[in-house]
Protein backbone atom coordinates (compact mmCIF):
# COMPACT_ATOMS: atom_id res chain seq x y z
CA UNK A 1 0.00 0.00 0.00
CA UNK A 2 1.02 3.52 -0.86
CA UNK A 3 0.99 6.67 1.24
CA UNK A 4 0.61 9.60 -0.97
CA UNK A 5 -0.38 12.20 1.51
CA UNK A 6 -0.32 13.15 5.26
CA UNK A 7 -1.74 16.43 6.06
CA UNK A 8 -2.63 17.16 9.24
CA UNK A 9 -4.14 20.79 10.20
CA UNK A 10 -2.45 20.73 14.14
CA UNK A 11 0.64 19.03 14.57
CA UNK A 12 2.00 17.30 17.79
CA UNK A 13 -0.96 15.79 19.07
CA UNK A 14 -0.43 12.76 17.37
CA UNK A 15 -2.73 12.54 14.71
CA UNK A 16 -0.34 11.73 12.09
CA UNK A 17 0.71 8.49 13.74
CA UNK A 18 -2.69 7.74 14.38
CA UNK A 19 -3.62 8.08 10.65
CA UNK A 20 -0.10 6.22 9.91
CA UNK A 21 -1.29 3.36 12.14
CA UNK A 22 -4.81 3.07 10.84
CA UNK A 23 -3.00 2.27 7.19
CA UNK A 24 -1.14 -0.11 8.28
CA UNK A 25 -3.77 -1.71 9.82
CA UNK A 26 -5.99 -1.62 6.75
CA UNK A 27 -2.86 -2.54 4.92
CA UNK A 28 -2.92 -5.71 7.00
CA UNK A 29 -6.42 -6.50 6.65
CA UNK A 30 -5.99 -6.50 2.65
CA UNK A 31 -3.30 -8.93 2.75
CA UNK A 32 -0.67 -6.12 1.72
CA UNK A 33 2.89 -6.82 2.08
CA UNK A 34 4.05 -3.58 3.87
CA UNK A 35 3.35 0.27 3.34
CA UNK A 36 5.62 2.54 1.20
CA UNK A 37 5.48 6.48 1.33
CA UNK A 38 7.70 8.87 -0.90
CA UNK A 39 9.07 11.69 1.16
CA UNK A 40 11.48 14.53 0.23
CA UNK A 41 12.83 17.36 2.27
CA UNK A 42 13.28 19.87 -0.88
CA UNK A 43 9.83 20.69 -0.49
CA UNK A 44 6.30 20.39 1.72
CA UNK A 45 4.43 19.28 -1.61
CA UNK A 46 5.72 15.39 -0.35
CA UNK A 47 4.85 14.26 3.54
CA UNK A 48 7.98 14.39 5.80
CA UNK A 49 10.52 12.00 6.90
CA UNK A 50 10.54 12.52 10.21
CA UNK A 51 7.09 11.29 11.12
CA UNK A 52 7.91 8.07 9.25
CA UNK A 53 10.80 7.55 11.23
CA UNK A 54 9.25 7.64 14.24
CA UNK A 55 6.68 5.03 13.13
CA UNK A 56 9.19 2.06 12.55
CA UNK A 57 9.68 2.95 8.83
CA UNK A 58 13.01 2.29 7.21
CA UNK A 59 14.48 4.46 4.13
CA UNK A 60 15.11 1.83 1.55
CA UNK A 61 15.88 3.82 -1.25
CA UNK A 62 16.83 7.41 -3.06
CA UNK A 63 15.87 9.69 -6.55
CA UNK A 64 17.26 12.24 -8.07
CA UNK A 65 15.60 15.64 -6.99
CA UNK A 66 15.61 14.45 -3.15
CA UNK A 67 13.48 11.79 -3.74
CA UNK A 68 13.02 8.83 -0.66
CA UNK A 69 11.64 5.64 -0.40
CA UNK A 70 10.65 4.54 2.82
CA UNK A 71 8.89 0.96 3.71
CA UNK A 72 7.17 -0.27 6.74
CA UNK A 73 7.28 -4.04 5.35
CA UNK A 74 5.23 -6.94 7.37
CA UNK A 75 7.99 -9.51 6.92
CA UNK A 76 11.71 -8.81 6.77
CA UNK A 77 11.64 -11.62 3.55
CA UNK A 78 9.13 -10.02 1.82
CA UNK A 79 11.31 -8.64 -0.99
CA UNK A 80 11.86 -4.67 -0.71
CA UNK A 81 10.49 -2.20 -3.31
CA UNK A 82 12.85 0.20 -5.21
CA UNK A 83 13.29 2.93 -7.02
CA UNK A 84 13.78 2.66 -10.78
CA UNK A 85 17.06 4.03 -12.24
CA UNK A 86 16.00 5.45 -15.94
CA UNK A 87 14.44 8.91 -14.62
CA UNK A 88 16.76 10.57 -16.99
CA UNK A 89 15.39 8.41 -20.00
CA UNK A 90 11.74 9.18 -19.15
CA UNK A 91 12.52 12.81 -18.74
CA UNK A 92 13.98 12.83 -22.05
CA UNK A 93 11.13 11.97 -24.39
CA UNK A 94 9.28 14.96 -23.35
CA UNK A 95 10.50 17.71 -25.72
CA UNK A 96 7.35 20.10 -25.92
CA UNK A 97 6.42 21.40 -22.73
CA UNK A 98 4.37 18.72 -20.80
CA UNK A 99 2.40 17.90 -17.61
CA UNK A 100 2.00 14.60 -16.52
CA UNK A 101 -0.37 14.38 -13.81
CA UNK A 102 -2.53 11.69 -11.35
CA UNK A 103 -5.88 13.08 -9.60
CA UNK A 104 -4.38 12.19 -6.36
CA UNK A 105 -4.10 15.69 -4.35
CA UNK A 106 -6.56 17.87 -4.59
CA UNK A 107 -3.99 20.82 -5.83
CA UNK A 108 -2.88 19.16 -9.16
CA UNK A 109 -5.73 21.05 -10.95
CA UNK A 110 -4.41 24.61 -9.37
CA UNK A 111 -0.63 23.63 -10.50
CA UNK A 112 -1.51 22.79 -13.82
CA UNK A 113 -3.42 26.25 -14.64
CA UNK A 114 -0.21 27.71 -12.69
CA UNK A 115 1.73 25.87 -15.70
CA UNK A 116 -0.99 27.10 -18.31
CA UNK A 117 -0.79 30.49 -17.31
CA UNK A 118 2.24 31.33 -17.30
CA UNK A 119 3.50 29.51 -20.58
CA UNK A 120 0.59 31.39 -22.02
CA UNK A 121 2.31 34.13 -20.85
CA UNK A 122 5.82 33.26 -22.62
CA UNK A 123 3.60 31.82 -26.05
CA UNK A 124 4.56 27.94 -25.40
CA UNK A 125 1.97 25.16 -25.81
CA UNK A 126 1.32 22.70 -22.95
CA UNK A 127 0.51 19.12 -23.52
CA UNK A 128 -1.16 17.30 -20.58
CA UNK A 129 -0.59 14.09 -19.72
CA UNK A 130 -3.62 12.49 -17.34
CA UNK A 131 -2.49 8.96 -15.85
CA UNK A 132 -4.98 6.60 -16.03
CA UNK A 133 -3.88 3.95 -14.59
CA UNK A 134 -1.06 2.37 -12.19
CA UNK A 135 1.10 1.15 -15.14
CA UNK A 136 1.23 4.30 -16.75
CA UNK A 137 1.89 6.52 -14.23
CA UNK A 138 5.19 3.60 -13.58
CA UNK A 139 6.37 3.56 -17.16
CA UNK A 140 6.11 7.55 -17.62
CA UNK A 141 6.53 9.46 -14.56
CA UNK A 142 9.83 11.61 -14.38
CA UNK A 143 9.89 11.22 -11.08
CA UNK A 144 8.86 8.49 -8.08
CA UNK A 145 6.59 11.51 -7.08
CA UNK A 146 4.10 10.26 -9.94
CA UNK A 147 0.97 12.81 -9.17
CA UNK A 148 2.84 15.85 -10.71
CA UNK A 149 5.62 16.48 -12.84
CA UNK A 150 6.04 19.30 -15.37
CA UNK A 151 9.02 18.18 -18.19
CA UNK A 152 10.15 20.63 -20.93
CA UNK A 153 12.54 19.72 -23.30
CA UNK A 154 13.65 16.80 -21.16
CA UNK A 155 14.24 17.99 -18.71
CA UNK A 156 12.40 18.39 -15.18
CA UNK A 157 11.02 21.90 -14.53
CA UNK A 158 9.21 21.00 -11.08
CA UNK A 159 6.82 17.86 -9.19
CA UNK A 160 5.23 20.48 -7.17
CA UNK A 161 2.60 23.34 -7.32
CA UNK A 162 4.55 26.31 -8.63
CA UNK A 163 2.83 30.33 -8.41
CA UNK A 164 2.56 31.61 -12.15
CA UNK A 165 5.08 34.24 -11.11
CA UNK A 166 7.56 30.83 -10.88
CA UNK A 167 6.33 28.87 -13.55
CA UNK A 168 7.51 31.79 -16.19
CA UNK A 169 11.05 32.19 -14.33
CA UNK A 170 11.62 28.79 -14.65
CA UNK A 171 10.42 28.01 -18.32
CA UNK A 172 12.45 30.86 -19.06
CA UNK A 173 15.49 29.17 -17.75
CA UNK A 174 14.88 26.80 -19.80
CA UNK A 175 14.28 28.59 -23.31
CA UNK A 176 17.82 29.80 -22.75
Amino acid sequence: MVIHCLWVSETGKGYGTKLINLCLQDARKRSKQGVVVVTNPETSWTPSKDIFLKNNFTLMDTAPYGFELLVHPFETSTAQPVFPKNWEERANQFKKLTILRSFQCPYVEVATQNIIEGANTLGLEVKVIDFKSKEELMEQSPTPYGIFSVVFKGKLVTFHRLTVHSVIKKLKEHLD
